[in-house]
């Protein structure tokens, strides 16, 4: 569960709320489990202090990163370490589907390549980002390709994908930004369908960026 608050005030109300409603079912919060992250503003520096905050009279620990739900979530609202998260993971998947169907037709390997090496798990969360991280998983995203089909080192990326009939690494971006801006725009939130029709959002700038 995560409650987000806009003060910490306001977060010990929200604690407080599920702290009642925990005892009126007999349960009890994990506070090993639980951590505290204070985002930075636009343009402005994360605070060196702040209160206390507690659950069940303990101290919850302060994070500058945390994994949630497989997405690596940071206090700078960066992207970079959950860029770092999807190429090892992209990394090992290639080396996976290499090595154990080194025998299979060439329509199978693409088969299992689009299966295996094209998830990019949240990657149209992904709007803080540096052009050397894209750039890294990009170029693993390839030569993953050419070690599937046992191609040049150097052959073009944009020929092999062609040729094979097979996404490349930023028509894969575009496809999953524009599915989660359509989930947004359906959805019953009225929170979401403002942000999502807002032209200056973070979704629409990574949908028309020209590195996309």
């Amino acid at each position: 569960m995560v409650l987000l608050s806009p003060t910490v005030r306001a977060l010990e109300v929200l604690l407080h709320m599920c702290e009642e409603y925990v005892k009126s079912h007999g349960l009890t919060y994990n506070v090993k489990e639980s951590v505290i992250m204070v985002f930075r503003a636009a343009g402005g520096k994360l605070p060196s202090y702040v209160p206390p905050i507690k659950i069940s009279n303990i101290e919850l620990e302060r994070v500058y990163q945390y994994k949630y739900l497989g997405h690596f979530v940071s206090a700078d609202l960066k992207d970079l370490m959950d860029f770092e998260r999807e190429r090892r993971a992209l990394a090992v998947r290639c080396n996976m589907v290499v090595r154990r169907f080194a025998r299979c037709s060439e329509q199978v390997k693409i088969l299992l390549f689009k299966s295996y090496c094209q998830v990019f798990y949240t990657c149209s969360l992904w709007t803080n980002y540096t052009h050397r991280a894209i750039s890294a998983l990009r170029v693993q995203y390839n030569n993953g390709f050419r070690m599937l089909l046992g191609l040049p080192p150097f052959c073009s990326a944009s020929g092999m994908f062609a040729q094979a009939r097979t996404d490349d690494f930023y028509a894969i971006m575009r496809k999953k930004s524009a599915s989660l801006l359509c989930r947004l725009r359906a959805s019953s939130s009225p929170i979401l369908k403002t942000i999502a029709r807002r032209i200056d959002s973070p979704f629409m700038r990574q949908l028309f960026s020209p590195r996309f």
